[in-house]
């Protein structure tokens, strides 16, 4: 059993590819898998810096926000002629300050993070509607250079991808601070009473999660080449449902980026990508999502349950 939990997102996977090439082989191409990793990088990286949140037993309802937020102002700022990596660093320090914020209000007075996390939704998203003035915010040619150049022969958005996670990746495995956020979220009392600091654990973790989700904004709408006013929404879902389906438990302390939530997006992404190769009704796509989300969770939740129940029939 624990082996098939290790592996579940990879066999899951793998049974989406053969599932979609049965039904229309031209979905096994190399192309077509360059195609979702293209556009299943901005969904990955807001997922990896999802997984530092939820180990330490988090939540973060506000990505989709700063991923839009991260867009308009990134836009209006090129619009205006600002240079472009000036622009990204300045929303990269805006996804860094909404991570602050959010664990500033958590730790500070004490709310839960589901409801500081929602609250600061509604807030990113009524401030970027309100720059944006509910339009359509359209991007220069320069913009979309993130999203068509290469880095030797790499699509820009694969090489963000990749290098993302692999820092994710090694900070967690192989570092101290890795190895603190493992254990905040597997007994945050414990961590506290081994001396650990659980407040700057925690706001580190945030800070990752809102930089990550402004660096997914980026490359999302690099590769989009415009900003609608929905853009964003439901994204914080996606990123849970990809850290999770990878993996990573909701309730905190199991869990890495490689290969679990790497392998999460691209499930999802190839998901929509097949939906859409095989031409189902596009109203199927959120339905098909949802299922996926529920019982990724339920499962989640019983093995929990199992977990919980199994140690109290050990023998103290």
């Amino acid at each position: 059993m624990k082996n098939f939990n290790q592996y579940s997102s990879i066999i899951l996977l793998l049974l989406i590819v053969i599932a979609f090439t049965i039904i229309s082989p031209q979905f096994f191409s190399v192309q077509n898998f360059i195609n979702i990793l293209i556009q299943g990088s901005a969904l990955a990286i807001v997922a990896t810096g999802m997984t530092f949140v939820i180990l330490t037993r988090g939540i973060d309802l506000s990505v989709g926000s700063t991923m839009f937020l991260a867009g308009v102002i990134s836009g209006k700022m090129v619009v205006a002629g600002t240079n472009l990596w000036l622009a990204c660093l300045v929303v990269l320090l805006i996804g860094i300050m909404y991570g602050y914020v959010n664990s500033f209000f958590i730790y500070r007075f004490k709310v839960v993070p589901f409801i500081v996390t929602l609250a600061t939704f509604y807030m990113g998203r009524g401030i970027g509607l309100l720059i944006s003035e509910t339009r359509a915010v359209n991007l220069p040619d320069t913009f979309l250079l993130i999203g068509t150049s290469r880095i030797f022969g790499i699509p820009f958005p694969i090489a963000i991808l990749f290098v993302v996670v692999l820092i994710a990746h090694l900070v967690l495995t192989k570092t101290s601070y890795g190895r603190r956020i493992y254990a905040v979220g597997n007994n945050s009392e414990k961590a506290r009473k081994a001396g650990l600091p659980i407040k700057k654990i925690v706001l580190s973790a945030y800070i990752i999660c809102g930089f990550c989700a402004a660096l997914g904004g980026l490359v999302a709408i690099a590769q989009l080449g415009a900003i609608s006013p929905s853009f964003g929404l439901q994204s914080e879902f996606m990123a849970i449902a990809a850290v999770v389906l990878g993996g990573t438990s909701l309730f905190g302390g199991k869990g890495n980026v490689f290969p679990g939530t790497l392998i999460g997006a691209l499930t999802i992404q190839s998901l929509q990508n097949g939906l859409v190769m095989i031409n189902a009704n596009p109203y199927l796509y959120p339905i098909v999502t949802g299922l996926v989300i529920f019982v990724i969770v339920l499962i989640d939740s019983l093995k929990h349950r199992r977990n919980f129940r199994s140690l109290q029939t050990i023998p103290s």
